[in-house]
């Protein structure tokens, strides 16, 4: 006599393949358009499922959690970050969480890495100059920007992404640095060429370029506040590929318009799809509509271990992606 299988629930639309594959294994539940959930989808959804699949869009707080029914034992995250979901109190609750670690490093790297030669190189400038039909020929002293090679680049988090990201700018001559709640091994820094500082703010101050790798924390928020983007030099370029919330977008909005610091290449922003206007104005910034991860081949190996994940906890174990609060 066969098991009745798991009920999931998903909250947004996913490939294709990840779709069909979750049907085939499970008693789902599909989104019909590519929209977030409402609050009150949410309520239902985790009132009446074994099993919630969440992304980044969906607000799983304490609130939404306490309405859910005894049914919802896990709540498989599709996505690394989990910063969107309240773990602590899941896990009074009895609630699992997991989520999809690693399969996004080298698609995140890869963006970051675009966005430092976008704005470095002003690429955007450029394509906007040709799209316009407003280009009059080669000139020596157009469209000027800076070589990479031998320029310091600051991470900020040296995590899976972090170490990606210097491995792809040791390639390009850069010299790396970075700052991390915990210095990496001496080997690992041998091998990327790393150089390790103590202080944020004497890195800060020192580096030409700073890619953010770090996730959203209370100790995060606002790590590069107005104090410290004051540090940055003028000719230096902020990237970030992590989370809006790491940045005071205001502050860094104001100090690029000011000349302060020389530009930025942002993929996420402090209050989400809500853009600080001013900084849409600015031709020495580069606004990507959080794409770091959008690749087919990340999507889909996502998709992959939501369903390993899964498929592991009705199989009476646990998840091999299980987040706990001590990891966050």
């Amino acid at each position: 006599m066969s098991r009745e299988r798991l009920s999931v629930v998903v909250t947004r639309r996913l490939p294709e393949a990840v779709e069909t594959r979750l049907s085939e294994l499970f008693d789902v539940r599909l989104r019909d358009d590519d929209t977030p959930m409402t609050r009150s989808e949410l309520v239902e959804a985790v009132q009446d499922a074994d099993v919630l699949v969440p992304t980044v869009t969906d607000t799983i707080d304490a609130g939404l959690i306490g309405q859910a029914g005894e049914r919802l034992k896990l709540i498989a995250n599709y996505g690394a970050g989990v910063d969107h979901i309240d773990v602590e109190t899941a896990r009074r609750r009895g609630v699992l969480v997991s989520n999809t670690p690693g399969v996004l490093t080298d698609d995140t790297a890869d963006m970051t890495m675009a966005l430092i030669l976008s704005v470095t190189r002003r690429l955007p400038e450029g394509m906007s100059t040709m799209q316009k039909g407003d280009w009059n020929g080669w000139a020596p002293t157009a469209f000027l920007g800076g070589r990479l090679g031998g320029r310091r680049l600051g991470i900020l988090g040296m995590g899976r992404i972090g170490q990606a990201v210097a491995r792809r700018a040791a390639a390009f001559g850069m010299q790396v640095h970075y700052h991390n709640r915990r210095r990496l091994r001496p080997e690992t820094e041998r091998e990327m060429e790393a150089t390790y500082w103590e202080s944020l703010d004497q890195m800060v101050a020192r580096m030409d370029i700073l890619s953010i790798h770090c996730p959203s924390t209370p100790s995060t928020f606002h790590l590069m506040n107005a104090r410290r983007l004051k540090l940055v030099k003028p000719t230096g370029v902020i990237v970030n590929t992590s989370r809006g919330e790491v940045i005071d977008e205001n502050a860094l909005t104001r100090m690029i318009r000011s000349g302060d610091i020389a530009g930025a290449g942002l993929d996420v922003y402090e209050h989400g799809t809500d853009v600080n206007p001013r900084l849409r104005e600015l031709p020495n910034v580069v606004l990507l509509p959080h794409m770091g991860s959008a690749t087919v081949e990340g999507r889909i190996e996502m998709g992959e271990k939501v369903i390993i994940n899964i498929k592991t906890f009705e199989d009476g174990h646990r998840p091999p992606d299980q987040v706990v609060p001590a990891m966050l």
